[in-house]
């Protein structure tokens, strides 16, 4: 059972939806528990399976007795949390029930030591912690109170099919005008949710600087990301951003795309993708654009670094515009060169970042057994 008692909307609350076909294609009965009327309890429906809901994280840990019985009653052996504020009731219920194993992924990169008494008996329970990056692996080694053989890194996994090309040329031309890009134009995205730290003003003055860099060069920016809460987006900042974009007289060169459930083709719109986040955990969107065959500029913080390698793509400092400005720029003068690290962050993504190799080794850890080499 997977739980997420969250009701935001983010790589996090994705999760579980996102391995469960995998799971069951593997040969698991895969159950998730979540907020009632969440994106998590709609998108864990949209995989096929009823989850068992509750109002609110406080009436989870009054419900335990509820919540006991379904494990019960379908077998259920093995839990994995994926907020750490959820780990109380799945400590709980491995106290309640000895038998069951717990394990936890990490998504957000811890930032400060958990070693106190509440958190040495909630992650005593843990059989598993999972890093998802080789950066925050080291930040977990420090910070839980757990020993080092109960802690390891499992770069997360995405389905690589749907980023694979569909569209044809006219289709792709139309597809781009909806985003505002005219002919001849590069393409320069950034996806993800539209909050702090994700790095868009540095991307925005980045932008400013190239216009300045590179007058010659034909461009346009699109903003791909909800607009709203429910959306997971942070609204004010989104108001900060529309401001800031008038500010640097920018406001006919970057296009707000809004929320699009259509992702995999929108990359296929884009020339360049930027992910320039300043502390990524993990950096799901790189791995996107990199299944995408797409040139790509990412931060050179956190995890990115790790996933974006020199044939792959770009790195830029992560609160430098200008460098910004240069990557773009000369991504953006050589249309070869974009082509030429596309295909080789293709060819990296398949061969270390689908669904089907994190399954596996996320069944191996379920299993009790060692990982492979």
């Amino acid at each position: 059972m997977h739980i997420c008692l969250s009701d935001g909307w983010g790589g996090l609350e994705m999760y579980p939806a996102r391995i469960i076909p995998e799971l069951q294609r593997q040969g698991w009965q895969a159950h998730g528990l979540a907020l009632a009327g969440s994106r998590v309890a709609e998108s864990l429906a949209s995989t096929g399976i009823a989850p068992l809901t509750v109002p609110s994280r406080g009436r989870a840990l009054l419900q335990v007795g509820r919540i006991l019985g379904y494990l019960k009653r379908h077998g259920i052996e093995v839990l994995h949390c994926h907020k750490s504020s959820d780990l109380r009731l799945g400590a709980l219920l491995a106290t309640l029930r000895p038998t069951l194993q717990l394990f936890f992924t990490d998504h957000m990169g811890v930032t400060r030591p958990k070693k106190d008494f509440y958190h040495r008996w909630a992650y005593g329970r843990v059989s598993r912690l999972f890093a998802i990056s080789e950066a925050t692996r080291q930040r977990n080694l420090k910070a839980f109170p757990l020993p080092p053989e109960r802690i390891r890194r499992l770069y997360l996994g995405i389905d690589l099919t749907p980023y694979a090309p569909q569209l044809d040329e006219p289709a792709r031309e139309a597809l781009r005008r909806e985003l505002g890009v005219m002919p001849g134009q590069v393409a320069i995205g950034l996806p993800g949710r539209l909050t702090d730290g994700k790095g868009h003003e540095v991307w925005l003055e980045g932008l400013a600087r190239l216009a300045e860099r590179a007058p010659e060069l034909a461009w346009h920016g699109v903003l791909i990301g909800g607009l709203s809460a429910r959306e997971g987006s942070d609204e004010r900042y989104v108001s900060h951003l529309r401001s800031r974009i008038e500010e640097l007289k920018l406001g006919q060169r970057v296009t707000f795309a809004g929320f699009r459930p259509d992702l995999p083709r929108l990359f296929e719109a884009l020339d360049i993708v930027c992910v320039p986040s300043r502390n990524e955990a993990f950096g799901l969107t790189v791995v996107e654009a990199m299944a995408a065959g797409k040139a790509i500029v990412g931060a050179d913080s956190g995890a990115i670094p790790e996933l974006l390698e020199a044939d792959c793509g770009r790195l830029a400092a992560a609160e430098e515009s200008q460098a910004w400005a240069e990557a773009m720029a000369e991504l953006g003068q050589d249309a070869a060169l974009r082509e030429r690290l596309g295909q080789t962050a293709r060819a990296r993504a398949e061969r270390h970042f689908g669904v089907a190799a994190h399954v596996e080794a996320l069944i191996r850890e379920y299993a009790g057994k060692e990982p492979t080499s």
